[in-house]
């Protein structure tokens, strides 16, 4: 059966729909954009309102759930609602992919993603759920915005574990191709690496010189990020890609 993307022209859900058509495996795009030509299977809406939902989950087996707004304050909250109420009375494997340590990082953004796999949780539909550690794509944008600065603040004592877009996609085709499992095993990149670390090789990687000015900020979100919380536990999937292939590909684009 066709498996349903949201947030399906995104960062990592543009790479699931390629993955799952590149597998033979037919997949609909929902997209608030109108159909570009030559698409074969694209469902235009928005889940905000609920506007397309009903007939875009017409004929899935599965929806990979990966729209995600962290600017606005409750649309990631609405979003699911939204979906649930299309699926009702349906059988659908529900996929969401969520954030390594939104139940231990006291972010607005992390509690609503929370609040996301607890609404999914509860509901009656068949479900899975995969967190994910910070993107590459993520962490080259951070990197990217703060070398335009004189001096570039480096977070005291906070570690990241970046991982690919791709083998995050990677493993949610699996999972959706598989039967439910609930709570799936975190996924992370290969390697964990300071914050310095990370900018001074991105900055290594673009022929640039900064200076770095490490800050300790206050607050419980800093004090989990400095504990790890942010970090994949034992048993965790681990992506293929490293920060440094990543950056390679992007100084050869």
């Amino acid at each position: 059966m066709t498996t349903l993307v949201t947030g399906a022209t995104g960062t990592l859900g543009h790479v699931v729909v390629r993955q799952l058509r590149d597998a033979g495996r037919p997949a609909r795009v929902f997209s608030r954009r109108p159909r570009p030509d030559g698409d074969p299977d694209w469902a235009t809406g928005d889940l905000e309102t609920g506007a397309g939902l009903v007939s875009a989950v017409e004929g899935v087996g599965t929806v990979i759930h990966c729209a995600s707004d962290g600017r606005r304050p409750g649309a990631d909250l609405g979003g699911v609602h939204q979906l649930l109420a299309a699926l009702r009375d349906r059988d659908t494997h529900l996929v969401y992919v969520s954030i390594v340590g939104v139940d231990r990082v006291p972010l607005r953004y992390y509690r609503e993603k929370l609040a996301v796999e607890q609404v999914i949780e509860r509901s009656d539909l068949p479900w899975t759920i995969l967190r994910a550690t910070q993107f590459h794509d993520l962490i080259h944008l951070t990197a990217r915005q703060l070398s335009k600065l004189p001096v570039m603040p480096i977070f005291a004592g906070v570690r990241f574990q970046p991982v690919d877009a791709r083998d995050v996609a990677e493993r949610l085709v699996e999972l959706a191709l598989d039967r439910p499992v609930g709570l799936a095993p975190d996924i992370g990149g290969p390697q964990v690496y300071g914050m310095k670390e990370l900018m001074r090789s991105y900055l290594t990687a673009k022929g640039r010189h900064r200076l770095t000015l490490p800050i300790r900020t206050p607050g419980g979100a800093s004090k989990a990020y400095r504990a790890g919380a942010n970090l994949t536990l034992n048993g965790a999937t681990i992506g293929a890609r490293t920060w440094e292939d990543f950056l390679a590909e992007q100084t050869t684009r």
